[in-house]
């Protein structure tokens, strides 16, 4: 049997752990750094990602996914941040999304939700928020990676290991990637 939820809370899991390994990697120093100014810092970044999963996994299935409390524009502003606070505030979001996603089963995915005042199937909100979820850690591992620059860790298949990594693709499995990332940048 297909599991559904399942694997959308397995992939999120893997994009959590694919922002942390990025942010380990940074110092302190940089986290608020921007690219150029029409970019966003990994700061602003994280604090965009955790009030869009606040906002749209608080009371999933009973309010309206954009909360009137959300402050979306304010996300984005520069801002000076420790480690602490953004690591704390990368959490917030997450332990939101993750608590909403335990309380469901595959059964309620034709359910129907309200974002923005727009009904939408349950299904095609977690998969759209999945979706924009990654598109913004994307955004986290690019920046890391041009600040690291040659001391960057791959957090996938290594350039020039494609051969060996293809010796054993099941390691790639969402669940198995979160737990390498956490073992390989946890620490940090």
């Amino acid at each position: 049997m297909i599991r559904l939820v399942s694997s959308i809370a397995a992939e999120y899991r893997r994009y959590k752990a694919l922002g942390e390994a990025a942010i380990a990697q940074v110092d302190d120093s940089d986290l608020s750094h921007a690219p150029s100014k029409d970019s966003n810092s990994i700061a602003a970044i994280v604090w965009h990602i955790a009030g869009n999963l606040k906002s749209r996994f608080t009371d999933l299935r009973t309010s309206d996914g954009e909360k009137p409390w959300r402050k979306r524009e304010e996300e984005f502003e520069a801002r000076a941040v420790s480690r602490e606070e953004l690591l704390a505030k990368w959490a917030s979001g997450w332990s939101v999304l993750l608590a909403a996603l335990d309380e469901l089963t595959d059964d309620h995915l034709q359910q129907t939700i309200t974002i923005r005042g727009e009904r939408v199937a349950l299904h095609e909100a977690l998969h759209r928020s999945l979706a924009h979820t990654s598109y913004h850690v994307g955004q986290i591992v690019y920046v890391a990676k041009s600040i690291c620059g040659p001391a960057w860790q791959s957090l996938s298949i290594p350039k020039g290991e494609s051969d060996r990594y293809n010796l054993d693709p099941n390691r790639q499995s969402p669940e198995r990637h979160a737990a390498e990332l956490a073992r390989r940048f946890g620490g940090r």
